[in-house]
């Protein structure tokens, strides 16, 4: 087993092996396998298993059902280094989304589903922690969207390949998630033996913590998790199904989007640092309130494939300012509690998750506009909730009542 390396040592490293070097390999790897995925998922499932609205619900009600239990992380880093558990996820979701094609039922396509999710919100977990504990919290806006505009850049290349290559090559699924996920798990082992453990100067509490001080951040979480996966479930099901998109050109639609990242996200980091998490946050919820709304009207007024599309892609930008609800916590957070509450707010954030998939895909027979009407609701509640946020939060001034009412010690 390796000896724990002090974080406070690390630029005695060489560049590459320095724990934001790990940071930016991770992000770059684990976009290839479940964006990889994501792309080929509507087509696979609806030309090879014959889905239909339905069926997707409970296929996203299956993958959310990981995230809801991501609360195990923290038995699991009772025994094992968070940096260790992270990389074993990542190889999981690797090796899991290689294995996709290979299952081309309903059962068989669930059941590699709920392992690679395993190993997808394992991973996330971890991720989260790990990058809160390890970037500064004046540099963490402006290094997160870098993270971020990096899987979108690894990605890219996985997504040029394909637009370029479905048709001429005329490639299969399992072609295409063998490769994806294979290079993932390479990643990951690779990360697992060239790195040493990195051991933060804060060590974290090993059992679930929920601090009343936190019920904002909670709930902010329950929202975005109950918000996100109307449009992760049914945005792209809708290009699919009502305008008969094909591989390379759902590929093509999320290359745009990858673009769109590694453009914005870097900037909407600056954004965060510029006007703080609240101002941000309220222009982000705002956004989506109007594009969900937007995107009933495609189906309730007819309105046609251009806007869909746009609609598809400002989504992805404005989802970069999502950045801005970790940062938050970053700031009011009590240094040994960043592990466990990440765990404690994956669960949080995939409660709606584990249910409203396969609820509003029995809605979305009936009324496809009225599952993006509600996901705008939602986001107005999401916009009333981010009001609260304090201009300068901390420790002791958590929300924008704080200064009335005497702040809770847990």
């Amino acid at each position: 087993m390796k000896p724990q390396f002090p974080l406070g040592d690390a630029r005695q490293l060489p560049f590459w092996r320095r724990p934001v070097t790990l940071l930016f390999l991770m992000a770059a790897a684990m976009p290839v396998a479940f964006a990889t995925w994501s792309a080929l998922l509507n087509n696979f499932v609806i030309e090879v298993a014959g889905f239909n609205g339905s069926d997707i619900g409970w296929l996203h009600t299956v993958r959310e059902i990981p995230g809801f239990f991501a609360i195990g992380v923290i038995a699991l880093i009772m025994f094992m280094h968070e940096q260790v558990l992270g990389l074993i996820a990542l190889c999981l979701l690797g090796v899991a989304t290689a294995m996709t094609a290979q299952f081309p039922s309903l059962g068989g396509i669930l059941t590699i589903t709920m392992l690679s999710s395993i190993g997808f919100h394992y991973y996330e977990t971890v991720n989260q922690s790990l990058q809160l504990q390890w970037i500064d919290k004046l540099r963490a806006p402006q290094m997160l969207g870098w993270l971020m505009a990096a899987g979108s850049g690894a990605t890219l290349v996985a997504y040029v390949l394909i637009v370029m290559t479905w048709d001429a090559l005329n490639l299969t699924y399992n072609t295409v998630y063998m490769i994806s996920g294979g290079f993932t798990a390479c990643v990951a082992v690779f990360c697992f033996f060239a790195y040493p453990r990195f051991e933060a100067p804060n060590p974290q509490i090993k059992k679930m913590v929920l601090r009343r001080r936190y019920w904002l951040y909670y709930a902010l979480q329950l929202m975005a998790g109950a918000r996100r996966q109307i449009f992760v479930v049914f945005a792209g099901f809708m290009m699919v199904e009502k305008f008969g998109f094909q591989v390379h050109e759902v590929t093509a639609l999320f290359l745009i989007n990858l673009v769109a990242n590694m453009i914005f996200a870097p900037l909407m980091g600056r954004a965060v640092f510029l006007f703080g998490e609240r101002r941000t946050l309220i222009f982000e919820y705002v956004g989506l309130a109007l594009l969900f709304t937007a995107y009933g009207g495609v189906y309730f007024f007819g309105w046609g494939v251009v806007l869909a599309a746009t609609l598809y892609v400002v989504d992805h930008i404005l989802f970069s300012l999502a950045l801005a609800l970790k940062t938050y916590f970053q700031k009011i957070a009590d240094p040994g509690d960043i592990a466990p509450t990440a765990a404690v707010a994956f669960t949080i954030n995939h409660i709606a998750a584990v249910f409203l998939p396969a609820l509003l895909g029995y809605l979305w027979l009936v009324s496809p506009a009225a599952v993006f009407f509600m996901a705008s609701a939602m986001a107005c509640v999401s916009c009333v909730l981010a009001m609260l946020i304090p201009r300068h939060p901390e420790p002791g001034n958590e929300t924008v009542l704080s200064r009335f009412i005497a702040a809770p010690a847990e």
